[in-house]
């Protein structure tokens, strides 16, 4: 059986706890160094028992916080909370500086293999950032907690206990998350035996990245260079891009508007690669294309689209679009010669002698996808510039190109464009022509386009929207998804889910609202970062809260800070106008009922927005 053991620990100044659980046998340790109890020792031999044992200790955030403050007792042989508070704080006032690494523990320093799912689920990246917190209000926990005391705090020792409650639960939240990831983490072992290389901490890109760089370098292809600074990554860096020197020569086009845009990218030269440019628009028969450094992307809003027995709605798009253009083109890195281009290509040929479903295949996506995306990560061996230009500048100029061939087919419309592809409405006796024209790119361009038949599509605009495909199965997007990701905001699935039974199936707004069955479908969820709080009524609640629109409800308020230079704090209302019940305790949830009017209104803004 697999020895995993999941732990969570709590550093006050003057009192450390640390708390964990058998992920698959009931055994739950419990420990704490404090003025009334020290278990260092304890909590030492506990440690090597699990190094004796073959364990691996399981945590969230475990490898930047938690392990580095226990490995630091583990050093000491023995020590107080006050001197391990402080290491806490060294770690966390280093995070946002030059010295960040200096607290991580080298991996062959390591007593007992760590396993952090906050990096695996990639939650170090500022963008998917994501709590313990808020993943218990995503996995819906019947109880979501938050900080007894305030950080710093000496504590007494009848907050102990609440202390231990509280780290307890994180413990049993982190297995619960544990559980959630197992087949992420059985992906990571099984590369780790087949490659001899460690991704257990790996987050997906990171995993495809490094799979690449080792077959760069296993066919003689250098990645990084050693010096006296160690090793640096090799790369381009460029002062300037001229963006005709990115743009394909052959490119042309014979709509004025396209040419126009054409023109324009063609005579300017940049120094920065995101940002630049967000007004590029060529309206070409009433449909605008809007141009981005990242992407194309365009839409019809505010309407519903149906296929009938003269038109039809057609999506086509090219699967890992940027990778396939990048290897029809043969764009890559300055730094690398054209090995490189052969190497890349044949990740690609790789991945598709693999099922879908394998490993294999998800890593080899992954070493496709992240290779391109750190072409502009001036971190990474990739990097490049030139090379994002080349890719995206010409992924959006192919595929209006692909536009401008497919307009010349009579009664044709364009529904959307978006990165990677195009939805359009076709004439049925005109699938021929389409199909043919189709064909012609895919030949011009060394890329294969995938096509997909919609029956309907319920469009509020180019990034909310939902499709309904021929044979049933609905794409959603944007305000109408749904099944979301764990770094998402959960709350108030009801509103899409009933918004779909309705725009889909045809169900009654009110009713449908009323007679849902989850009352966790109708949870909404709000923070505030904690030199802020939360008030509720005359209640202060706390700082991440559960909460449903309840009739008979109180108000709920953010304090926020005063403003630089003002001495005011801000009263912000959360849901203006109405009443909640917190219930960061479910069983709180039945206390008041829920308040349906407001449900029923969210879900009529939505469907009356694609109308």
């Amino acid at each position: 059986m697999t020895h995993d053991i999941i732990y969570d620990c709590e550093t006050y100044a003057n009192v450390l706890t640390l708390a964990a659980e058998h992920a698959y046998l009931p055994l739950k340790w419990e420990f704490e160094i404090s003025p009334w109890r020290n278990d260092s020792k304890a909590i030492i031999e506990w440690v090597n028992w699990l190094r004796n044992n073959n364990a691996r200790m399981i945590g969230f955030n475990n490898q930047g916080f938690d392990y580095p403050v226990l490995h630091t007792l583990m050093r000491m042989g023995y020590s107080d909370a006050g001197t391990l508070y402080q290491k806490a704080m060294w770690i966390i006032n280093s995070q946002d500086g030059d010295d960040r690494w200096m607290h991580s523990v080298k991996p062959s320093d390591v007593l007992v293999p760590q396993i952090d799912l906050y990096k695996i689920h990639h939650f170090d990246n500022k963008a998917r950032s994501t709590s313990l917190k808020m993943l218990e209000f995503n996995m819906r926990a019947d109880s979501i907690q938050d900080l007894p005391f305030k950080v710093g705090t000496e504590l007494t020792q009848d907050q102990l206990p609440i202390l231990k409650r509280y780290n307890a639960h994180d413990a049993s939240q982190t297995k619960a998350f544990y559980f959630k990831s197992l087949d992420m983490i059985r992906f990571r072992e099984e590369l780790t035996r087949k490659y001899q290389r460690d991704f257990m901490n790996h987050n997906d890109t990171k995993i495809g990245k490094d799979y690449f760089i080792m077959e760069l370098e296993k066919a003689g292809v250098p990645c990084y260079d050693y010096g006296p600074a160690g090793r640096t990554p090799r790369q381009t860096k460029r002062d300037s891009i001229a963006l005709n020197d990115a743009i394909l020569p052959w490119i042309a086009f014979k709509n004025p508007e396209f040419t126009r845009v054409l023109n324009w990218l063609r005579e300017q030269t940049i120094t920065e690669t995101k940002g630049v440019f967000t007004d590029l628009i060529a309206t070409v028969n009433g449909f605008d294309f809007v141009f981005g450094l990242g992407g194309i992307h365009g839409s019809v809003s505010s309407e519903t689209i149906e296929s009938t027995d003269e038109m039809v709605i057609i999506d086509i798009d090219v699967e890992s679009y940027y990778p396939s253009t990048a290897i029809a083109q043969r764009f890559k890195p300055a730094q690398y010669p054209d090995l490189y281009c052969d190497i890349y290509a044949g990740l690609k040929v790789q991945r598709v002698s693999y099922k879908k479903g394998t490993s294999e295949n998800a890593m080899l996506k992954l070493g496709l996808n992240g290779a391109f995306g750190d072409s502009n990560n001036q971190f990474s061996v990739f990097f490049d510039p030139l090379m994002t230009m080349q890719i995206t500048l010409n992924g959006q100029l192919l595929l209006c190109k692909l536009a401008e061939n497919l307009m010349t087919i009579p009664g044709l419309r364009m529904v959307q464009a978006n990165t990677d592809g195009l939805t359009l409405c076709v004439p049925r006796m005109y699938m021929d022509q389409f199909d043919l024209i189709v064909c012609a790119w895919e030949q011009l361009t060394n890329l294969k386009m995938e096509k997909n038949t919609y029956s309907k599509m319920f469009i509020r605009d180019v990034n909310n929207y939902i499709a309904v495909y021929e044979n049933g199965k609905v794409k959603r997007k944007g305000a109408y998804e749904y099944d979301q990701d764990w770094h998402q905001n959960h709350g108030g699935l009801v509103i899409a889910k009933v918004t779909e039974q309705v725009l889909v199936h045809g169900a009654p707004i009110r009713e449908t609202v009323e007679q849902w069955p989850d009352i966790m479908d109708f949870m909404l969820r709000t923070k505030v970062p904690r030199s802020s709080y939360l008030q509720w009524g005359d209640d202060q609640a706390q700082n991440i809260s559960r909460y449903y629109i309840a009739k008979g409800g109180k108000p709920l308020f953010k304090w926020m800070p005063p403003l630089k230079g003002k001495t005011e704090w801000r009263k912000i209302a959360v849901e203006s106008g109405w009443g909640v019940q917190v219930c960061n305790d479910i069983a709180d949830a039945g206390k008041l009922p829920i308040d349906f009017e407001w449900y029923i209104q969210e879900v009529e803004k939505l469907c009356l927005s694609v109308m």
